[in-house]
């Protein structure tokens, strides 16, 4: 756990204005379709912070900072990689590759994205329901 949550100036001066709206601009949009836990962590050897979207034990997804960068993680289990390969010509380009590349390991695919803009947003609500309905109206 982080000992003092980042404030919104911290985390502006570390990302960036621009990036610093991309990153509220998606908390904003999960916010309004999931009623979850939320809580800050370290972020490991390659990020400075971890935000992460949790319910009952189980992370729904991930956002990442570091210096001038945002990261936005899905980990998708084998039931959860089988409904995105049967429905994956209705995500972007981008979207397929990231997930033909990333990594899988014993508890799922760990899908890493960086984005710079809103542009995939719709994929990243697209995965998300993948792992779960959402939860608000």
């Amino acid at each position: 756990m982080l000992d003092t949550i980042p404030s919104q100036e911290e985390l502006k001066a570390l990302i960036g204005q621009s990036l610093y709206d991309v990153w509220n601009t998606l908390c904003a949009l999960i916010d309004e379709k999931y009623d979850m836990d939320r809580s800050w962590d370290k972020g490991g050897k390659a990020w400075k912070y971890e935000y992460k979207y949790r319910w009952g034990g189980k992370t729904l997804c991930a956002l990442y900072a570091r210096e001038n960068c945002v990261g936005f993680m899905v980990i998708l289990g084998k039931d959860e990689r089988s409904k995105f390969e049967s429905d994956r010509a209705n995500y972007s380009k981008e979207v397929q590759e990231r997930y033909d590349q990333a990594q899988t390991y014993h508890d799922g695919k760990w899908i890493m994205f960086e984005p710079v803009d809103t542009s995939l947003f719709n994929d990243f609500i697209g995965l998300l329901r993948i792992k779960r309905r959402p939860n608000r109206k």
